[in-house]
């Protein structure tokens, strides 16, 4: 006869276990501390084996009930009901252990093994501290779109778009490697394109005329700062190097047998070595140059320490004081100052200009079969350059 909840409420317990049946299997074990257990007796693969539902009342009778007749399909189905819930109860476990968190931790440690720069793995943490307290804790597999699209309006709403779009794409990031190892099904913020506001793309300020070109020169010969400063800022104007990869530079890295200019691979943007042909002019200021700072192993050591470089602000601040504003010109923009002018020369290959700027062709089928350096053509324009500037300063 079924049971009912009326008999399941009054049945009391004895000094020995004892069970109430329900049908097709299904029983309650009182034990003799007054613990009621649902229990289900079924047969499989020719032996008698139990499974459990939990106890009464958390698992009421109505719930013990359709978990013996899910058991009950899968049996027809020919799968184990106690193997499949040990599965179950294995993935849940792993879902558990497999958080945003864990996951993002190991995605960050790839990038480390990869090389890349330490700058941009000190923005991936500062992005990623974000997350922890809305669902760091979370599995992945559970967190939705919604969830991350609040993160990343709360961002938005401080008026910081580029970190905001930043902060998606990292998250897209995590989620494909979470794909990639069988933790993630779907990435969630493929969804969130088009919900944010854009941010407006601002292009490094620069001089490109010859006029303003050469008012910035000769302020810079009549530059009365740190003179390691004024050296910097005239070999940013002649190699067009990044100011990073300048700052950070390192007498070692110097070939002047060669007249080369070696940078190593984790100094640049696109995580590949690059050489610069030295023209004459750069040769003799650092020369110079070496008479000021040749007892660190940087060229641009800080005034506070030999073993510390310049900071990024340093040249900026050195344009400003020359009476140059933020919308005029950067330090960066040295590098447009170059590119436009030796573009519009129309003396040089295009693509021996890209390469002196260490710029990586972006169509991959073309950079397969793109692979030289232009390195004559480049030795050529960087003297040609560095005579440019000189007629510049001195004509215009």
């Amino acid at each position: 006869m079924p049971l009912t909840d009326s008999a399941i409420r009054n049945a009391k317990p004895s000094a020995n276990p004892y069970k109430l049946f329900d049908g097709g299997g299904l029983h309650l074990q009182i034990t003799p501390k007054g613990s009621k257990l649902w229990r289900l007796k079924y047969r499989y693969d020719g032996r008698e084996k139990l499974l459990s539902f939990g106890p009464y009342p958390i698992t009421g009778l109505k719930r013990a009930r359709l978990k013996r007749d899910e058991a009950k399909a899968k049996l027809l189905d020919g799968i184990d009901p106690s193997h499949a819930k040990r599965k179950a109860q294995r993935e849940a476990l792993l879902e558990r252990a497999n958080t945003f968190e864990t996951i993002s931790q190991e995605y960050l440690a790839k990038l480390e093994k990869e090389g890349r720069a330490a700058i941009t793995l000190k923005k991936t943490r500062w992005l990623l501290d974000f997350t922890k307290p809305h669902f760091g804790g979370r599995p992945i597999s559970e967190i939705e779109a919604p969830e991350i699209l609040a993160l990343l309006r709360e961002l938005e709403a401080t008026g910081k778009y580029e970190t905001t779009r930043r902060m998606r794409s990292l998250i897209g990031s995590i989620y494909r490697y979470a794909i990639a190892t069988g933790r993630a099904s779907v990435d969630p913020t493929y969804s969130l394109k088009g919900a944010l506001i854009a941010p407006k793309v601002v292009s490094r300020a620069a001089i490109t005329d010859r006029n303003g070109i050469g008012r910035l020169l000769r302020s810079m010969d009549a530059f009365e700062g740190q003179p390691t400063t004024k050296t910097a800022l005239q070999l940013l104007a002649l190699l067009a190097p990044r100011p990073g990869e300048l700052r950070k530079a390192e007498w070692t890295e110097f070939d002047f047998e060669d007249a080369v200019w070696r940078v190593p691979a984790e100094r640049m943007k696109m995580r590949r070595p690059h050489r610069v042909p030295l023209p004459k002019r750069a040769m003799a200021l650092l020369k110079e140059l070496h008479n000021i700072s040749g007892e660190s192993s940087l060229l641009f050591p800080s005034v506070r320490s030999l073993k510390k470089p310049i900071s990024e602000n340093t040249l900026n601040v050195a344009i400003r004081r020359m009476g140059f504003t933020k919308e005029e010109m950067t330090s960066h923009g040295f590098r447009a100052t170059f590119s436009t002018l030796a573009n519009e020369s129309g003396l040089w290959n295009a693509d021996a200009i890209e390469r002196a700027l260490g710029h990586l062709e972006t169509n991959d089928v073309r950079r397969a079969y793109l692979r030289a350096e232009f390195w004559d053509e480049r030795v050529e324009m960087a003297e040609w350059w560095a005579g440019q500037l000189d007629e510049i300063r001195r004509n215009v």
